[in-house]
């Protein structure tokens, strides 16, 4: 998995696909009331930073199952987003999308 469409040991025999992954996580009350006081008194997060963590590796592992899926034995090209979604006074969900190319390379 490469976040860059080329590498100098890398040889792509063929493009299959655009793949993506989607991952959404739920951000509860205790993380919300953690994440204020952080903002008031400053200092990291680790409950939201640990939630970011496992969201980008399942995001990373879904976009590998797809790619296989597929027949690729690589991606390339990867790009990660996040983004946040609230509303209605509801704790807020965390959004990320995996996208990059299902390639075969050279092995």
């Amino acid at each position: 998995m490469l976040t860059t469409e080329t590498a100098s040991n890398l040889k792509v025999l063929k493009r299959l696909d655009v793949i993506t992954a989607e991952c959404v996580y739920g951000m509860n009350i205790f993380k919300d009331i953690l994440a204020s006081l952080s903002d008031t008194f400053g200092g990291r997060n680790k409950s939201i930073q640990n939630t970011l963590r496992d969201a980008r590796r399942t995001a990373l592992t879904e976009l590998r199952k797809e790619a296989y899926s597929l027949g690729a034995n690589a991606v390339i090209g990867i790009d990660l987003d996040y983004s946040e979604i609230s509303g209605g006074g509801k704790a807020g969900m965390l959004f990320i999308v995996a996208s990059g190319t299902a390639v075969i390379i050279e092995q």
